[in-house]
């Protein structure tokens, strides 16, 4: 994954309240803005804010059921974002071990 595929995934999740809320479906599966709201201490209309953002960024989707919006988490990009930390630990591991063994060197 490129940097400007993952920093939209970022930008969305460095909010405490989307953090929350993404942590929130994780833990109980799609819901309501209105369960969402009653979970918070935001305004639905805040609630409805952030879920865009979470939306844009491809982490969220939501669809109608009745009158209702039911939003729902969508794994893949949780999954992308994984991988990008992934890949970044081992490129760390490995300066890592290549400044060890400069170190270690007997010169």
């Amino acid at each position: 994954m490129k940097v400007a595929t993952a920093a939209p995934i970022f930008a969305a999740l460095g909010d405490p309240t989307r953090l929350s809320i993404v942590a929130r479906l994780c833990t109980h599966g799609p819901q309501s803005i209105t369960a969402l709201t009653d979970a918070t201490d935001v305004t639905r209309q805040a609630v409805t804010k952030h879920l865009l953002a979470l939306e844009e960024a491809g982490l969220v989707r939501g669809s109608r059921e009745g009158r209702e919006r039911i939003w729902e988490l969508q794994g893949k990009r949780l999954d992308d974002a994984r991988a990008y930390l992934a890949d970044i630990s081992a490129r760390w591991d490995a300066a890592i071990d290549r400044l060890r063994a400069f170190v270690e060197t007997d010169d």
